[in-house]
């Protein structure tokens, strides 16, 4: 199943951080369409996700997202504008 055809979830923290941050559901629909993998965690449970990097808009994202591919769903555990003191430039790495 193509992502774009995947049903999106918004866990509640994700919803919260949204609104604090002033994110819109569109930024992060654009984001997890466009964006680039800069982390994986194939690990994670109840499924395995992802640190999802995009600018949308000229704004940097960060969108966490959990992928259930039995039953289609990206599931969207929170998103963040990167703090530049915490990532190298680009918002790729994390600063050692």
């Amino acid at each position: 199943m193509a992502a774009q055809d995947r049903k999106i979830v918004y866990r509640m923290h994700a919803i919260e951080r949204m609104f604090q941050r002033g994110i819109s559901h569109e930024s992060v629909l654009a984001a997890l369409a466009a964006g680039e993998v800069v982390e994986d965690y194939p690990t994670d449970t109840p499924y395995p996700s992802a640190l999802i990097l995009s600018f949308v808009n000229g704004r940097p994202l960060h969108v966490v997202a959990a992928h259930d591919q039995v039953n289609g769903l990206s599931i969207v555990v929170t998103v963040y504008e990167p703090d530049p003191a915490k990532w190298e430039l680009g918002f790729k790495r994390r600063k050692s």
